[in-house]
């Protein structure tokens, strides 16, 4: 089955991203219609929230395993596709196998709204969960692909303003460098079905305007993560984006950050989206609920 979904998801992005050069509207409808569509897992409930005007959703599990904790998540998409929709179904399944719900949070995307945007809506949410109650070391932030270079962003801005860290962070297939730099961009080009150097290289300026690719919040690999929580990174072996993670993974640890690095054997990008029907990526989403629960541990004292 992980084969068949490869196939279907390879030939739609490389027709979406690279041959088509279509305009962002274009291509955030076709990303809907594709991954859009997968089924949530039974006893989800989703709720619509205003998140200090940025629009989310709450994504609850239908067992909660604890009250006090939840996962903010930060889609992917290259910072100018994706949406609530498109990972409302990769967050059911997050949230029933972590007990924990997730608010999703539908950040502002590129070219209509350039960096830092997506940024500040990260920030906005994460406060918002503050002053809704939840304490900084009951709060997982997770995001895959621009959302897990997202959320790296967002640890080094709390940090650089002297805000309360989360408990842990987790990066799938984290984009961390937006100039592109990385060895396997070239290696595994013809290996990786689903990102490719031109599309991320029209979506990078998309996002920039006129910023600089180097600057620490548009491409966390050019920061430095002094003081930033545990984080458990995730990336497939034939990804183009594998060394974004590996890279960071290595800047982290140097900077004495307590980090995990899991290079899966012959995944692609963001292989945990396909749902809990394809094993690959019920395993790879198990696994990031388990260490999820496991740091948190049980619930606060009050």
């Amino acid at each position: 089955m992980f084969t068949m979904v490869v196939d279907l998801i390879g030939q739609t992005t490389a027709s979406t991203l690279d041959e088509a050069r279509l305009p962002a509207a274009e291509l955030r409808a076709r990303m809907e219609s594709m991954v859009g569509a997968l089924p949530l897992l039974d006893g989800t409930t989703v709720e619509t929230v205003d998140v200090g005007g940025v629009p989310s959703e709450w994504i609850r599990p239908a067992h909660t395993a604890v009250s006090d904790a939840c996962i903010l998540y930060l889609h992917g998409g290259g910072y100018v596709i994706g949406s609530c929709n498109t990972h409302r179904p990769l967050a059911s399944h997050l949230a029933a196998r972590s007990g924990l719900p997730v608010l999703l949070v539908d950040y502002r995307l590129g070219p209509e709204h350039v960096f830092p945007a997506a940024v500040d809506d990260a920030l906005t949410a994460y406060a918002w969960l503050l002053a809704a109650g939840f304490e900084p070391d009951r709060v997982v932030i997770a995001g895959d692909s621009a959302g897990g270079g997202l959320t790296l962003a967002t640890l080094l801005a709390l940090r650089d303003r002297g805000l309360p860290q989360p408990a842990l962070a987790v990066g799938i297939s984290p984009w961390t460098d937006l100039t592109l730099s990385g060895a396997s961009m070239t290696s595994m080009a013809e290996l990786d079905p689903m990102v490719k150097r031109d599309g991320l290289q029209r979506m990078a300026d998309w996002y920039l305007g006129d910023g600089d690719p180097r600057t620490p919040l548009a491409s966390p690999l050019f920061g430095d993560p002094t003081g930033l929580p545990p984080l458990l990174i995730h990336v497939g072996d034939v990804e183009t984006l594998r060394d974004d993670a590996i890279r960071f993974a290595d800047l982290a640890e140097a900077a004495g950050v307590d980090v995990t690095l899991e290079v899966w054997p012959e995944m692609i990008h963001v292989w945990h989206a396909f749902g809990a029907a394809v094993p690959e990526s019920d395993a790879a989403v198990t696994r990031v609920a388990e260490f999820i629960t496991q740091r948190l541990g049980a619930p606060a004292s009050t």
